[in-house]
C-alpha cells in the first residue's frame, strides 16, 4: 500500500509513533514559518508547541488531533525551539521527554507529565540535571526499564560534548580514520523525571565488529530510535548530511549494534527523521518529507508506510 501523509491540514514532523490502551499515538514536533533564514544551526526551525495524533486504522482511517498539549510558554526553563519529543508510560502515567533551548541557547531535555497519552502535559520545572542535545527516544524495556536515547550534531549541538563533558572548542570528526560522534544513551531513574546513570556511548559497528567510522554515509547524525522484535534491539537513525534512515542490530539495549542497512532513501527536505511500532500485527514506519510544501524544509509533513521483515530478522527497504 502506497505510504499515507497522516495529517495534510498542518505542518508536523519528527513523529514518534506508541501504542497506549490499543490505540496508535503520534507525537511530531509542529513546524512553522516564523520567518528565520536558513542556517546549519537549524535556526529556521522554531518550534514552539506539540500536538498529538491517534487513530486506530494506520492506512485508511480518521486521524485525530487533540490540540495543543504542550507549549514553550508553559515551560519555565526553555526559550524556543521545542524540537523532537517521545512519551513513555508507567504506573498509568504518560512522560513526554522533550528537547528544547534555554535562555543561554544550549538545548537541553525535559520532561512533562499527563493522566492521559493525549494529554496536556504539565511540565517539570527543570530540564532532566545533566542532560544535553535533542532528539529523545524513551523505550521501555521487558523488565519495565526505561531507557533515553538521544543526540544529534550540528544544530543539535552533539559536537559540543564529550564524555558526558561541554568542550571549549566543537569537535566534528570527519576522516577515515576518525570515530564519529555516537548517540547516546542512560537509563531513567524509577520516577522517569531523570537519568539514572551517565549517558553512555551508542556504538553502531560493521560485521567485523569494527566501528563504523565518521567518513562513512552511514555514521550517526540524530534521530534515534529504538524497538525490539524477537529478542533483538533495533536501533535506528538518521545520517543527517548523507540523508539516509539506517538500522543497526544488537542483543541489549546498550549495545554494541551491527550495522544492518538502510531504511529509507533520502527524501524531499533536507532532515529524515522517524519512528517504528508494531501495531495490530503490522509494522510501521513513520517519517516525514517536505513534498506537500513543495520543498520549504521547516515545513514538513509526517508520512507513514507499512515496513516488512525478512525471515533473517533483517528489514525490507522502505518503499516511500
Amino acid at each position: 500500500m502506497k505510504a499515507r501523509y497522516l495529517f495534510p491540514k498542518d505542518y508536523m514532523a519528527d513523529p514518534s509513533a506508541n501504542v497506549f490502551n490499543g490505540r496508535l499515538y503520534v507525537y511530531p514536533s509542529h513546524d512553522w514559518d516564523s520567518g528565520e533564514c536558513f542556517d546549519d544551526d537549524g535556526g529556521h526551525f522554531q518550534m514552539r508547541d506539540y500536538h498529538v495524533l491517534s487513530m486506530d486504522d494506520v492506512m485508511e482511517g480518521k486521524v485525530t488531533d487533540h490540540g495543543i498539549v504542550l507549549d514553550v510558554d508553559q515551560v519555565p526553563w526553555a526559550e524556543k525551539q521545542m524540537w523532537d519529543n517521545d512519551v513513555v508510560e508507567k504506573d498509568g502515567k504518560y512522560y513526554l521527554i522533550f528537547s528544547a533551548k534555554d535562555y543561554n541557547g544550549v538545548f537541553h531535555l525535559g520532561v512533562a507529565i499527563a493522566d492521559k497519552p493525549e494529554g496536556p502535559f504539565v511540565p517539570q520545572a527543570d530540564p532532566i540535571r545533566k542532560s544535553y542535545s535533542i532528539d529523545p527516544c524513551v523505550f521501555k524495556d521487558d523488565d519495565g526499564s526505561i531507557y533515553c536515547y538521544f543526540g544529534g550534531i550540528w544544530g543539535g549541538q552533539l559536537q559540543w560534548y564529550k564524555d558526558n563533558k561541554a568542550l571549549k572548542d566543537e569537535y566534528l570528526p570527519t576522516g577515515a580514520d576518525e570515530l564519529p560522534i555516537p548517540s547516546r544513551v542512560a537509563k531513567m531513574t524509577d520516577d522517569v523525571l531523570q537519568f539514572a546513570e551517565m549517558p553512555k556511548a551508542v556504538v553502531i559497528v560493521d560485521e567485523n565488529g569494527e566501528p563504523l567510522k565518521a567518513n562513512d554515509k552511514h555514521r550517526f547524525f540524530e534521530a534515534s530510535w529504538m524497538h525490539q522484535k524477537d529478542g533483538k534491539y533495533y536501533f535506528s537513525y538518521s545520517t543527517g548530511d548523507t540523508h539516509y534512515l539506517c538500522y543497526a542490530v544488537g542483543d541489549n539495549p546498550y549495545g554494541p549494534f551491527t550495522y544492518k542497512g538502510e531504511l529509507l532513501q533520502p527524501v524531499v527536505g533536507w532532515t529524515t527523521h522517524h519512528s517504528i511500532v508494531e501495531y495490530k500485527g503490522k509494522w510501521y514506519l513513520f517519517h516525514h518529507d517536505c513534498v506537500p510544501s513543495n520543498d520549504v524544509t521547516w515545513l514538513r509533513s509526517v508520512k507513514v508506510c507499512e515496513i516488512f521483515y525478512n525471515e533473517d530478522g533483517t528489514i525490507k527497504p522502505a518503499d516511500q
